[in-house]
Formats: C-alpha cells, structure tokens, sequence
C-alpha cells in the first residue's frame, strides 16, 4: 500500500490463559494504546468467564471503560480448546497439552478474521510461551513482538537449553548436580536455583514440550519485551541483547496505568484497608501464594502452625482450592479460633493495595515473578516458599543476588519451628532491617527506571519509535 499516509501501528495482543501472565499483559496494552496503538486484545473465553464473576459490573467488554478515556483498544475472546467448565487447575497437564496442540488453531482463526476485516494489521504481540507466534506472524504478514512476563535469568536458562544439555546439567537420567557455569551473563547458579522444570529428568511432559517449542520460535520474533529492570539483572540482559533484540521495560504492571482501570482478577476481592488501618506500621505479615500454584496439605499446615506460633498478626489469601479443588477447608481445625484476635484470612484481595499499605511489614510469597515485583515495589522484604516453574530462581535472584528477603525453610522438610523463627528474623525490627534496607534500594531502582529518563521507559520509548518506523517504511513500499 503506497502512500505517505501516516500508519497508526495496530496489534493484536494475544495474553497466555493463566492470571500472572493476563495483568501485566493488560498493562502492556494500556501502555501501548496510550502511545498512540490501536490494540485488539484477545482473551480465552474461560479467563474472560473468571473475571466476570469476579466483576459482574465488567460486562462483556473488559476495556468498555479505558476506551471512554480516548484508548483505542478492543476486545475479543476465544478458546483455548477445552469445556469451559473444566477444572483447568487440577487437571495442568491437560491444560497445557491443549495450549501445546490445539489453541494455536483457535488463535489462527481469530487472527485471520481480524485480518480479513480490512483492518490495517502490522503486528502480533503474544506471550513468549506460546509455540506458535512466529508462524502465524510470518503467515499473516505481521511483525512479531515475544512478550516475556518473567525474569531475564529464567529466559536465558531456557533460552541455552542447548548448553545444559551438552554440558550433561538437563534432559539426562543422572543429571550433574555441580555448579553451572557457562551460561553467557550468569556467573554460576546451582541446579537446584533452576527452574523446576529443568531440575525434573522426565522431559516428555506437555510443559515440557512447551518450553522447547516456544524457545525455538521466539528465537525469530522482532523484539522480545521483558518485564524486568536493566539494573536488577544487567548481566544477563547484556548477554541476551548480544543474541537478540532483548528489551527491559518493567515493572509493566506497575507504571501510572495500574490504578485499576480495567479489572483483571480471577476472584471476587475483599477490601482489607479498614482492618489494616488499626494495625501499627509494619507489623503485619502478607501471606500469599499466588493465583494458580498448589501447596501440599502438609505443608500448608507446617505454615499454619508455624504463625500461629509465631504470634504476628497477619492477612492470609488462601484461596479455596490452594491445596486442590476437592479439599475447600486445608487449614488445621482450631487454627482459625487461635489466630481471630490478629489476622484476616479471605480468598482474593487487590495485592498492590494490600502491599502498598503501611502496616505490611513483610511478605511471605510463593516468588510469582509479579509478586516479587510487587512486593518490591512497595518496599517490603520477602519470606520466599517457592513452590514449581520459575519461583526457585525467583527466590534466588530474592535472597542470594538482591538480599531483600529469607527462605521461608533451609530444609527439605518444612517445619512449623523453621517457619516460626524465619518469620520472627523477617518482621523483627533488628533482624529484618537488612532485609527491609535491601528492599527500598531495589525499590529505588525500580522506580528510577520508570522516570521519564530511566532505562525501562528509555527501552519503550526506543521501542515505540523503532517499530512505528519499520510499519511506515513497510506501508509506503
């Protein structure tokens, strides 16, 4: 299409079905709607279920409200190939098989009918983990644009799949167990700080099959956005940058676009601020782990004893099936009578509210990259439980390079002792200043980054021109 006829970029942004990859993708489109992108975003149609439920005011349209504001951004959903009365939680494999073999169908459908509508259509963004963007870009004339919600560390891991293969750390009935180090911009990291699905030996799994697709076809997008800060893992972002068009633009979900114009959460939310408000400053603990992992019941009531033992006043999110669907009361049977005088446990709540409140004074969490974020950004150190996929070197970036939080065990097994005396270190006044110092300069950082002059909103900015660039040329051809 000749003409110099300025093109106003459009993209369709496709969101990975599961909770922490669908907010900051949210946060991403508003982003990239407010520098002037028309972005249809697609949800699947059990995702856009959840938060219906969770928001009935929602309605049909999640961005009714944004476009009020001027955003050009619409709204579509598909399937993700299963009922949708299926319980996606307790049957993950099956789940992820469906994304692995039968969603990319769906996802060509709906991107042809975009296409075909006559709308000018220039690009895909899609989350990093589906195994087939970069076909379908390629297909439909689109540039293809990897959206990677997790850490630069966890990319490059998988992205040198090959190199721990070699080298006999993956994919080997009797993996090394030394330290690896020959990761380009990784000093050394231990196995067991790997993610878990580089610590298992059977590599037949549908996460599996995942993983090695997706790293295979990422390796031809346009650009991979990552929700990280130069800053807080600069070696590895470099070595990634060398290999490919890498880009550092978070914490996404955390810029001036957060203030809860669209809802994204899969749960109905309590308001906790009233109960917080007659709390003092920093004495409560925040437990929470996460919108999808499992806890095992002995674990969990490891975790229960171990604070009520330690006497701190804290708010739980324990969502109902945290151990599994089939099991809705996990927790020990008096533990709620012990423990009413000084906690609050509820099923969901908004976490950057509750993080953000004075009284938090500590935040014991599973490592999700979004939590770890979060928490930071509020300046609260962490009591780290890592519990499957990229939370253990979530927790090591955590504990070990950024020392802003403790390990929740040091042992195998956990206990309600260790559980009890680590959350005492953590919300100790003394004990816990490391911590909590640790905390505000991550914080800092984090929030420099943001400035019109830091390096993620550099990154986007540069991003933004570069691509605007490339679809002008490509449609004055």
């Amino acid at each position: 299409m000749a003409g110099n006829k300025t093109q106003k970029p459009h993209a369709i942004f496709i969101s990975y079905p599961l909770q922490g990859h669908v907010n900051p993708s949210v946060q991403l489109a508003l982003k990239l709607a407010s520098q002037g992108f028309t972005i249809t975003f697609v949800n699947t149609h059990f995702i856009h279920q959840q938060m219906t439920k969770a928001s009935p005011e929602m309605g049909s349209d999640i961005f009714a409200g944004v476009r009020k504001s001027g955003l050009d951004i619409r709204y579509m959903t598909l399937s993700d190939g299963l009922p949708l009365g299926f319980d996606r939680s307790l049957n993950h494999e099956q789940f992820m098989s469906s994304l692995l073999h039968v969603f990319s169908a769906h996802a060509e459908e709906v991107i042809g009918q975009i296409v075909r509508s006559g709308e000018n259509v220039h690009c895909l963004i899609a989350d990093t983990y589906f195994v087939w963007p970069s076909k379908l870009a390629k297909k439909f004339g689109l540039y293809y644009i990897s959206f990677w919600t997790e850490s630069a560390l966890v990319f490059t891991l998988y992205y040198h799949l090959d190199l721990l293969t070699i080298n006999g750390h993956f994919q080997c009935y009797d993996c090394r167990e030394d330290t690896i180090d020959y990761i380009p911009g990784v000093k050394a990291i231990n196995p067991k700080d790997t993610t878990s699905y580089l610590q298992e030996t059977d590599t037949t799994s549908a996460c599996h099959q995942i993983i090695f697709n997706s790293f295979q076809d990422t390796r031809t997008a346009d650009y991979v956005l990552c929700n990280t800060v130069h800053e807080l893992e600069s070696e590895a972002v470099t070595a990634l940058k060398a290999k490919i068009p890498f880009i550092t633009m978070g914490p996404i979900s955390l810029n001036k676009f957060s203030d809860r114009v669209v809802a994204t959460s899969l749960w109905s939310e309590s308001d906790c601020s009233q109960w917080l408000d007659k709390q003092p400053k920093g004495s409560v603990l925040y437990v929470s782990f996460g919108s999808y992992a499992h806890v095992s019941k002995r674990d969990l009531i490891e975790i229960a004893n171990g604070i009520a033992k330690s006497k701190v006043t804290f708010i739980w999110i324990l969502r109902p099936d945290i151990v599994s669907s089939d099991d809705p009361n996990p927790l020990p049977e008096d533990f709620k009578k012990e423990v009413a005088d000084r906690s609050m446990i509820i099923t969901w709540c908004c976490q950057t509210s509750v993080l953000a409140h004075p009284a938090i004074g500590g935040f014991l969490t599973h490592c999700g990259w979004n939590s770890v974020l979060e928490g930071l950004w509020c300046g609260v150190p962490l009591l780290c439980f890592p519990l499957y996929t990229d939370q253990f070197t979530n927790r090591k970036l955590a504990v070990d390079d950024w020392n802003v939080g403790l390990n929740l065990s040091n042992e195998k097994v956990i206990t309600k002792e260790e559980v009890s005396k680590n959350v005492h270190l953590l919300m100790g006044e003394k004990s816990g200043a490391k911590c909590r110092n640790a905390a505000k300069q991550v914080k800092k950082a984090m929030e420099y980054a943001l400035q019109p002059n830091g390096s993620s909103e550099k990154n986007m900015d540069q991003f933004i021109k570069d691509l605007k660039a490339r679809i002008q040329s490509k449609c004055d051809k």
